[in-house]
């Protein structure tokens, strides 16, 4: 694993080399996209980038956990989780991508 992370900048860079956006241009459509990602999840709704996966958010119920030191019962209060299921594309990319590495 390389340990490099994709950062918003790294997004904007592209855009502005790929699309030839100015800098300022491509950093408010790279901030406009996430927006728009982060204002549908907020209301629930799903986010499905085709070739790409889903984002979604999940309802968890109220359950009862265990604290793993005293085995001492916590009530785990009901909350709501973002998930990401990758398409099959992803996954086979991704898969490809493991299979070629050769450090």
């Amino acid at each position: 694993m390389s340990g490099k992370t994709l950062t918003r900048m790294d997004l904007t860079e592209a855009v502005f080399r790929e699309v030839g956006l100015s800098r300022n241009e491509s950093a408010d459509l790279v901030e406009s996209v996430l927006q728009h990602m982060s204002d549908s999840l907020v209301r629930g709704e799903t986010v499905k980038i085709s070739s790409f996966g889903t984002f979604s958010v999940r309802e968890k119920a109220a359950r009862v956990g265990r604290n793993p030191k005293t085995g001492e019962e916590v009530p785990i209060l009901p909350r709501r989780v973002l998930t990401f299921r990758p398409s099959h594309l992803m996954k086979d990319r991704v898969a490809a991508g493991n299979s070629e590495r050769t450090d």
